[in-house]
């Protein structure tokens, strides 16, 4: 039976990992960075799903695609509030708009919160209380990773962004009382997921992007980090297709991003 090739291409980047871990630019690095493994599990045209698993350097563009929601999140779909490791690809997913989307790829990791990496960055979580927005919620405490989203402008940013609506890090929240910053010291499972195309979805009632790369995340990468990072989405070949972004992206205190 002939292999699907978008399967064969994701069980070939593992394959590839230690090759392309060779790259010179990342040889020649001060702080070479540590390996972590990524899981993957991707919607096929045939239907099916696929699961891989992948190794790769511990580097904010692969991080932050597996990221965002710790396990036990609760996600809106059209049957009901799932968990999110409960979900597979192929599951229909409401979005902001009341629309109805597939989810094409799930992605997970294992990280330490309060454990820095060799490059000194660290991973730690967000956690809003209930009612910390008022009542638009939560109604419970949502945790959410590192590099999850809200949409939602923090007060020192709508002087600079008016009336248009960003996604904002979570960690532009932190007010010391109703949302805080929290580090375990054991290991935390997290999770990303990737939709037909970038929208926002409503996550223990609060509304997250989901997985978009964003339009210049690739652009200082050597060709051999750029080839094992589009290895990990099977559904995608360039980065164009991860499509426009849905709503204009902030970070580190100002606007950095505006959809296509």
């Amino acid at each position: 039976m002939e292999i699907p090739h978008s399967l064969q291409r994701a069980a070939n980047s593992v394959a590839k990992s230690s090759a392309l871990l060779q790259d010179p630019a990342t040889l020649r690095a001060s702080n070479r960075p540590q390996l972590r493994r990524f899981e993957v599990a991707s919607l096929l045209p045939n239907g099916n799903v696929a699961e891989t698993q992948h190794i790769a350097p511990a580097l904010p563009l692969f991080e932050d695609a597996f990221s965002a929601f710790t396990r036990g999140s609760l996600v809106d779909t059209e049957i009901g509030p799932i968990a999110v490791e409960d979900l597979l690809p192929g599951d229909r997913l409401i979005t902001q708009d009341g629309d109805v989307q597939t989810l094409m790829w799930k992605g997970s990791t294992s990280l330490i919160p309060g454990r820095a990496t060799s490059s000194g960055r660290t991973h730690k979580l967000t956690s809003f209380m209930a009612d910390c927005f008022g009542m638009q919620g939560p109604m419970s405490c949502v945790i959410a990773g590192p590099a999850a989203r809200v949409l939602r402008t923090p007060p020192h940013l709508r002087a600079m962004s008016g009336s248009v609506p960003l996604l904002t890090p979570v960690h532009e929240f932190h007010d010391g009382m109703s949302i805080v910053e929290t580090a375990p010291p054991t290991p935390v499972e997290l999770f990303h997921l990737c939709l037909d195309r970038h929208t926002v979805i409503k996550v223990g009632g609060l509304e997250f992007e989901t997985y978009h790369p964003g339009t210049k995340s690739l652009q200082l990468t050597s060709h051999a980090i750029r080839t094992l990072y589009l290895n990990m989405f099977s559904h995608i070949d360039h980065l164009s297709d991860f499509g426009p972004l849905v709503h204009a992206r902030a970070g580190d205190g100002q606007i950095d991003a505006l959809p296509s």
